[in-house]
């Protein structure tokens, strides 16, 4: 029975991680207002390895509408800059040498739309990976009744508790993906 237990534990600590995951995704993509959070998937090609930002450059949020990156190696702020154009977050470096500022533009309604999609994909991603796991482990419990090593009333049983599992993950990546989206259509 603890192997029950076990399979189940692991499956929540797994769909926890998928949920952490996309919440993570979310906090990168762009709404309205700037936020360190934006850069984090900005890489530098620095000496020749990819790098992220964060680990090269102190990122700030002075004002609602502005981020600023300080190089530690003031020699790399071509580079960063040039990636930072490069991405997909649609944002136009300015640099004094030593700082090197983004102005955060008012989002187009296209671009509000265009972001709605983006982040329902990264929420549909999300519940894939929590469907994943529960598949992954509806497959280990089938195993062990194969084995003879559970019932199949405790099998039902955790199956139950592996669908619950899975609804109560997949409705707080739906809850996410409402706060965004809200977050992302306010004007």
């Amino acid at each position: 029975m603890a192997t029950l237990e076990e399979f189940l534990q692991d499956a929540s600590r797994r769909m926890d991680r998928s949920v952490e995951a996309t919440r993570n995704e979310f906090n990168t993509v762009r709404t309205g207002r700037a936020s360190a959070a934006l850069l984090d998937r900005v890489q530098i090609d620095y000496y020749g390895t990819q790098t992220p930002l964060k680990q090269l450059a102190t990122i700030n949020v002075p004002e609602p509408r502005m981020l600023t990156v300080q190089p530690f190696d003031p020699s790399s702020i071509k580079t960063i800059e040039k990636a930072i154009q490069e991405s997909d977050l649609g944002l136009t470096p300015s640099n004094d040498g030593k700082l090197i500022r983004l102005p955060i533009p008012q989002l187009t309604e296209e671009r509000r739309k265009e972001l709605v999609k983006v982040v329902r994909k990264v929420a549909e991603d999300g519940r894939v990976a929590v469907r994943n796991v529960r598949r992954d482990l509806m497959h280990h419990l089938k195993e062990l009744v194969v084995k003879g090593e559970v019932g199949d009333d405790d099998e039902r049983r955790a199956e139950e508790q592996a669908q619950k599992l899975t609804d109560q993950h997949t409705k707080t990546i739906d809850d996410l993906l409402k706060h965004k989206e809200s977050e992302i259509l306010e004007v």
